[in-house]
């Protein structure tokens, strides 16, 4: 999709399609589309009328404007109640309105979703990404394609004070949009594609495009470095392991060095302890941590932030064989603790127990920030419709936990609480990978990975009831949603000071 900036007036704006917005219970038409009605002697207000459009979210209705405007149909969309307006009611505003517009066979649409008391900078971003968003396909595998495609869409910004501050949203709209669509394509890929060899070799694309560094360490390498929880759960795969640390580095000083790390499990059959089926079904998404670090690492040469980041994603099968982990293994980790392996599903966590082991020697960041779907205790905890957050330090927790909500994605923070780290005793280990004790099970997960961070300010996403969805979404349809892509890109933008 073409992105741009239209700075005519609504009438004069030239595209298949004219959005615009209107906001619940408002008694009467906005300036705008009074303004619109008007040279449409009427005919907008009398079919709104008609079909009872009061701005709800989510409703729509359009008009042929017969030649009196630029755009032959205008479409309007329901911005929800003005005093719950923000910037997701506007990118949900404008997804629906892509949508709409591409099924009515418009290939490109001209968009003013006002947003009241939304900045224009932050009002222009989101309806980029909710044009893009909205509109997204994975139909790689399909012979019969629908072909109706939304190919441009132009963001009206008719106010000459607000355009300077408008273009920059697009572009970042579509850097956030692309990126979030780039980790989607990865999760809805099917596992006998997306294998670890395949997630090193795009991040080795990553970073000839972007002109960063990249390192693939292999099964030897990660042994040779005592990554004994990594090699571990790799054992029981003919797929070899790989372990990927992508490094982006601004042209000055950096004022501060981050490690973002994915859980990479390609595919999780549960190992020698064997998940139904049912259970593995979807376990192709088992790596969407890993594919939001690969798309946070797309957009970053874009940004050019004044940051260190680093990349680090293990990745490997989580399969049962003859040379698989089994239940009791003791395992080193390369911070030198030992693991009692409780059950070889639990396998996530062993894998960042090195990814954090690893920063933390290699690498000596200031913060860390995982990502992973790791447990299905946060599923229980918090449904499908929010990741859970877990914090070793306050200031870090509260930081991501403000760049999800000025991003849209919803996410809760829960409690590291320090008596559940009691089940985690081993008789014969340093711990074990899974409790003994009932309930509370992603803040056992947590506590369980606290253990090789090295004292550095971490963040830990469980994104096990988000990173997929069976049923179509505001923003997308069923399959990977790219979750944490859109936060993390916010919080490096504003660790960064940038906004």
């Amino acid at each position: 999709m073409k992105l741009s900036l239209e700075t005519r007036d609504l009438a004069r704006a030239r595209a298949d399609m004219l959005v615009v917005g209107r906001h619940a219970g408002e008694a009467r038409l906005s300036p705008a589309l009074q303004a619109l009605d008007g040279a449409l002697d009427g005919l907008l207000s009398r079919v709104l009328a008609a079909e009872t459009f009061d701005g709800k979210a989510g409703q729509s209705s359009h008009v042929y404007t017969n030649g009196r405007l630029a755009a032959p149909r205008v479409l309007v969309v329901g911005l929800g109640p003005k005093k719950e307006a923000s910037a997701e009611a506007v990118r949900r505003a404008a997804a629906h309105g892509a949508r709409r517009a591409r099924d009515l066979g418009a290939v490109s649409a001209a968009m003013f979703l006002p947003g009241e008391g939304v900045p224009a900078r932050q009002r222009a971003q989101a309806v980029a990404e909710g044009a893009i968003l909205g509109t997204y396909r994975f139909d790689k595998y399909l012979k019969e394609k629908d072909g109706k495609a939304l190919g441009a869409v132009a963001v009206v910004e008719p106010d000459r004070r607000q355009q300077a501050l408008a273009r920059e949203g697009v572009r970042l709209g579509e850097i956030w949009a692309q990126a979030t669509c780039a980790a989607r394509d990865l999760v809805n890929e099917p596992a006998n594609v997306v294998t670890p060899t395949y997630l090193a070799g795009r991040a080795e694309e990553i970073a000839r495009a972007g002109r960063l560094k990249v390192r693939v360490l292999e099964r030897d390498d990660c042994a040779t470095l005592g990554m004994g929880a990594f090699v571990g759960v790799a054992r029981g795969s003919q797929e070899p392991p790989k372990f990927i640390h992508l490094t982006y580095a601004p042209r000055g000083r950096a004022r501060k060095r981050v490690a973002l790390i994915g859980k990479g499990i390609t595919f999780d059959s549960g190992g020698l302890d064997l998940k139904t089926a049912d259970g593995m079904l979807r376990m192709k998404d088992d790596m969407s941590g890993a594919a939001a670090v690969l798309a946070v690492f797309q957009a970053l040469p874009r940004l050019r932030l004044p940051l260190e980041v680093h990349g680090l994603i293990a990745a490997t099968e989580n399969m049962p064989s003859g040379t698989a982990q089994r239940p009791g293994d003791i395992v080193r980790a390369m911070n030198g603790l030992t693991v009692e392996i409780g059950n070889t599903d639990a396998e996530g966590r062993l894998t960042l127990a090195d990814a954090l082991a690893y920063a933390a020697k290699e690498i000596e960041p200031d913060e860390m920030i995982d990502m992973a779907t790791l447990t299905g205790a946060v599923v229980m905890a918090l449904g499908l419709g929010l990741s859970g957050v877990l914090g070793s330090q306050d200031a870090i927790t509260e930081r991501v936990l403000a760049a999800a909500d000025a991003a849209g994605e919803r996410m809760w923070r829960l409690p590291l609480h320090e008596e559940y780290k009691d089940g985690l005793k081993s008789d014969v280990a340093d711990l074990n990978n899974i409790s003994s004790q009932r309930g509370g099970g992603a803040i056992v997960a947590a506590l369980f990975m606290r253990e090789f961070t090295g004292g550095i300010p971490w963040v830990h996403l469980d994104i096990a009831g988000t990173a997929f969805t069976e049923k179509e979404l505001p923003l997308g349809p069923k399959g990977g949603t790219g979750v944490a892509v859109r936060t993390l890109l916010t919080y490096l933008m504003r660790l960064a000071g940038k906004r």
